[in-house]
C-alpha cells in the first residue's frame, strides 16, 4: 500500500521551520561570518534555490529566523510555568528561569545579529522591532510569574532591571562558563526582590 503523500502546504512549513532552525543552530555554534544562504541550506539538508524561495535573502532568512526563536522561546515559557514551585522558592526559580533565556543557544545566536546590526543600518532597521517585540514578551512574562502588579512604577523597575541583570548574566556567560557565580547572583537578587516587591497577587 503507497503511504499518501505529504500535502505541499505542511511540506513547504516543514521545509521553513528546518531552515529557522538550521540557521539559529548555525549562528550558535559559528557565528554571523558563516551562516550563509548556502551554508543553512546545505545544514538543513534543503536546495539552495528552494530555501531563497522562502527566504530571498540572508537578511530575510535571519530576521525570520529571529523571528521565530522569539516566539518559541515566549512558547516554551508559557508552557513551563506549571513547573515553577509556589512558596518562598518561587522568586529565585523565576529569576533563575529568566536567566537561562539569556544564557541558552538562542541568546548566543541573537548576540550574533545583534553585533552584525550595529554596524549595518539596513539589519538594524529590521533588528529592532524584534528586539523591542521579545522586551516586551520577556517582561510581561516575568510579570506573570512573579504575580505582581506592573502597573506600580518601582515594581516594573524592579522587574526592567530583573531582566536586564538576566542579559548582563547572558553576556557574561558568552566567553566562559559563568554558571558558579551566575547562581550566587541569582540567589542574591531574589532575596533584594523578595524584600522589595509587593506581595504577589493570585494567578489569574
Amino acid at each position: 500500500m503507497v503511504a499518501p503523500r505529504e500535502p505541499k502546504q505542511d511540506r513547504s512549513r516543514a521545509t521553513r521551520q528546518r531552515l529557522l532552525e538550521a540557521t539559529i543552530e548555525s549562528l550558535a555554534e559559528q557565528g554571523w561570518g558563516p551562516t550563509t544562504v548556502g551554508h543553512v541550506a546545505e545544514r538543513a539538508g534543503v536546495s539552495r534555490g528552494a530555501t531563497q524561495h522562502h527566504f530571498p535573502t540572508r537578511e530575510d532568512l535571519i530576521t525570520a529566523a529571529l523571528d521565530y526563536m522569539f516566539d518559541t522561546r515566549m512558547g516554551d515559557a508559557v508552557a513551563e510555568e506549571g513547573d515553577l514551585p509556589t512558596g518562598a522558592e518561587r522568586t529565585e526559580a523565576v529569576v533563575a528561569r529568566l536567566v537561562e533565556y539569556y544564557t541558552g543557544p538562542m541568546f548566543k545566536a541573537a548576540l550574533q545579529v545583534w553585533t552584525a546590526a550595529s554596524s549595518d543600518p539596513d539589519l538594524r532597521a529590521r533588528v529592532l522591532p524584534l528586539e523591542d517585540k521579545f522586551g516586551r514578551a520577556a517582561h510581561r512574562t516575568a510579570v506573570r510569574h512573579l504575580g505582581v502588579d506592573d502597573a506600580d512604577p518601582r515594581t516594573h523597575r524592579l522587574v526592567q532591571a530583573t531582566l536586564d541583570l538576566a542579559r548582563g548574566l547572558g553576556l557574561a556567560d558568552v566567553l566562559s562558563d559563568d554558571s558558579r557565580r551566575r547562581g550566587e547572583i541569582v540567589k542574591a537578587w531574589a532575596a533584594v526582590l523578595d524584600a522589595s516587591l509587593p506581595l504577589p497577587t493570585a494567578a489569574s
